[in-house]
């Protein structure tokens, strides 16, 4: 097992769900001994992975961490697109090799939109952590330019998380003056993104996409959803981020 698939192997069952799993088999175990508090503990785990599986709840979560969408007219132009990437979809059989995920997509789509209205070049950033020929960045690259008719001017292909990207990119970019960056990636990642971009060395303008957005609300948003306790997950996965990387950024300096 590699390093990267360790770490994730940790993080997954230290956040939910997993650490209600580990916390629900807790209280199992506890029953027969203190069965005061192996009940609390049961009622506790079911109580919180119900209300991390609604809408309202996880919704809510994601949107405590987005910024303002871009106001291209309100902020100077940047010298370069970044656009981060968000996994791929492996092997996929319709096209016989491993192309952007969901979450990539929805990246490099906006990423050309705003080429178009920028005509800034294009970096895409991302490397292979669980393996595969294909980097994110050229599987993001290959999509931005045959699909989206978007020139790619830069790769970089060997970071394995956030901050390795940010890393990398100065050392692509740093020799040829380039210090003011759009950063692409979701509005939920977007606040731990621009803090490691910014201690990189970059000028940050940030252009976050996918906003958890929400019509009127209904008893639907009550009810546990497969989609809502993924949300949960991300805003957990990007709060334990962002304190990682302060400790690291507070010894580091």
């Amino acid at each position: 097992m590699s390093i990267w698939a360790f770490g994730k192997a940790v993080s997954d069952w230290l956040l939910p769900p997993g650490l209600l799993v580990i916390s629900g088999f807790a209280g199992l175990w506890l029953l027969r001994k203190r069965p005061r508090t192996g009940k609390w503990l049961l009622a506790g785990s079911f109580a919180a992975l119900w209300a991390l599986s609604t809408p309202m709840l996880s919704g809510s979560l994601l949107r405590s961490l987005e910024p303002a969408p871009l106001d291209l007219k309100a902020s100077s132009p940047a010298q370069a697109i970044v656009v981060l990437g968000g996994g791929r979809y492996r092997n996929a059989p319709e096209y016989g090799r491993d192309t952007v995920s969901q979450s990539s997509l929805e990246r490099v789509r906006f990423a050309a939109a705003l080429h178009r209205a920028t005509s800034a070049p294009v970096l895409t950033s991302g490397g292979a952590p669980d393996g595969g020929a294909v980097t994110e960045a050229q599987a993001m690259k290959a999509v931005l330019e045959n699909e989206f008719n978007t020139p790619v001017q830069w790769l970089e292909g060997v970071s394995r998380n956030t901050l390795d990207q940010a890393l990398a990119t100065r050392r692509t970019l740093a020799p040829l003056n380039v210090k003011r960056i759009y950063l692409v990636t979701h509005a939920w990642h977007m606040q731990r993104s621009a803090e490691v971009y910014a201690r990189a060395g970059f000028d940050v303008v940030a252009a976050p996409m996918g906003f958890k957005t929400h019509g009127d609300t209904t008893l639907l948003d009550f009810m546990p959803q497969g989609e809502s306790m993924r949300d949960s997950y991300f805003f957990f996965h990007e709060i334990v981020g962002l304190a990682w990387y302060r400790i690291r950024f507070l010894f580091s300096n």
